[in-house]
């Protein structure tokens, strides 16, 4: 009896392996809905998957049913995530199951949604469908790190971003980059997972950036484009102005210019006018209107003084530093002091994370 036991448990663990696997490969594509992976099993053999739609729908649920390409009748579904029991734009994955004839459903943590929360288990056993719950719950809670607090705050899940050489510098006059080849890809994984990217009138000005994902087939998930300008200093040659009405771009300012108003508006970019307070604007009235633009996911790619007023504020939910393992020297301008040692009191975990990057290191603090 024991083992029959432990054979189910390990069961219920690797098929909802598969499923978290899943759901990893469309975090941050999916909108405001959390990505999802769901597997169906029949004679203890996987017989169809799915994951959440590209920006949210269908659900990985309503995907996992229809790719099957036998019936799903008496099948098991596993899920990482509740199932909706709520219509909003789409019905209730809920009853989608039970009308397929699902006879047990195993899935692995609790939705904060309130119009789901705790509510599809109760569904379930309502019209006699087995359910189960909890399976990998401490990795799958993990992984909707970002997700919860998106939707308990109502604000952009906020990743900061930064690269530095192996003396501390994050700008060289030589190189236009300081990190290898390797950390960059890196860098534009993160970006084809967020939703916008955000940078200062600065940056803007002295690097005339593209702020694109740059990585092979995945040009069409370039994020959208943040400048704080508070006195509308940009360059009306830059590219990001000049290709605004390809990509979404955005421009916080504070200080009124009708004429330079007028410009960006003809340009399609959405501008947000905030106060400042000590000269700087203030990361939380940022975030409103990037939550309320659909922004929910954000990189930071600030310099020194973006990043260090953001850090104040602890504005960042997770933060990596690039680290070249060359020196400057000479050729570095603006250098970083203690930046790791800082990060280490911002947050409460740190790792030096496993990648192809020879000798550069590249470390997630959260």
């Amino acid at each position: 009896m024991s083992s029959k036991r432990n054979k189910s448990s390990k069961d219920d663990n690797f098929f909802m392996e598969q499923a978290l696997s899943l759901a990893s490969k469309n975090l941050g594509l999916t909108g405001e809905n959390p990505s999802v992976g769901c597997v169906l099993i029949k004679r203890n053999q996987i017989i169809s998957a799915g994951v959440t739609g590209l920006n949210g729908r269908p659900h990985a649920e309503v995907n996992a049913i229809k790719n099957s390409k036998e019936k799903v009748n008496g099948s098991t579904l596993y899920v990482t995530l509740e199932p909706c029991n709520h219509f909003g734009k789409t019905p209730p994955c809920t009853n989608y199951i039970k009308n397929k004839k699902i006879k047990k459903v195993v899935y692995g943590v609790h939705d904060v949604d309130k119009r789901t929360d705790k509510k599809a288990k109760k569904f379930f056993k309502k019209n006699n469908i087995q359910v189960i719950n909890g399976i990998l719950s401490k990795k799958i809670n993990k992984f909707y790190k970002s997700y919860f607090y998106i939707k308990e705050k109502k604000l952009p899940y906020v990743i900061g971003k930064i690269a530095s050489s192996k003396d501390g510098f994050i700008k060289s006059k030589k190189y236009r980059f300081i990190t290898n080849s390797e950390s960059q890809n890196i860098s534009h994984l993160l970006r084809y997972r967020c939703h916008g990217i955000l940078i200062s009138h600065k940056t803007l000005n002295s690097d005339n950036p593209k702020l694109n994902c740059r990585l092979n087939g995945l040009e069409k998930y370039s994020p959208a484009r943040i400048i704080l300008d508070k006195n509308l200093e940009f360059k009306k040659n830059s590219y990001l102005i000049k290709t605004a009405k390809q990509i979404p771009t955005y421009i916080f300012y504070s200080k009124e210019n009708a004429e330079k108003i007028n410009f960006l508006k003809k340009k399609g970019i959405k501008i947000f006018k905030l106060n400042l307070k000590n000269n700087y604007f203030q990361p939380a009235d940022i975030y409103k209107k990037l939550y309320r633009s659909n922004i929910f996911y954000l990189i930071v790619e600030g310099g020194l003084n973006l990043t260090s007023n953001f850090m104040k504020h602890n504005a960042f939910n997770e933060f990596f530093h690039f680290k070249s393992n060359k020196k400057l020297k000479k050729n570095g301008t603006i250098k970083l002091r203690n930046l790791d040692k800082i990060l280490k009191n911002k947050f409460n975990n740190s790792e030096k994370l496993n990648s192809f990057t020879e000798n550069d290191q590249v470390l997630r603090y959260y």
